[in-house]
């Protein structure tokens, strides 16, 4: 069983505002495969923090943006 996270991100939303990215192609730029993408995208896998801010890169925005971590939340 897949334990919860309380890190919540905004990926798939980012992925469409730049250009509609695929997963294929947002791997590619992090040096990852589409498979992980989608396994972080499902809330099944948390990245690393390296990880993490490449994917902020790509967006070109802070890593707060993508990443949000709800600390009241109970996983």
């Amino acid at each position: 069983m897949v334990k919860p996270t309380t890190v919540t991100h905004q990926i798939r939303a980012l992925r469409f505002e730049h250009g509609e990215m695929t997963q294929a192609d947002l791997g590619r730029q992090i040096g990852m495969t589409r498979q992980t993408v989608i396994a972080i995208e499902q809330g099944r896998y948390s990245p690393s923090l390296e990880t993490a801010f490449r994917i902020a890169q790509v967006f070109g925005i802070p890593l707060d943006r993508v990443f949000q971590y709800n600390q009241g939340a109970t996983p």
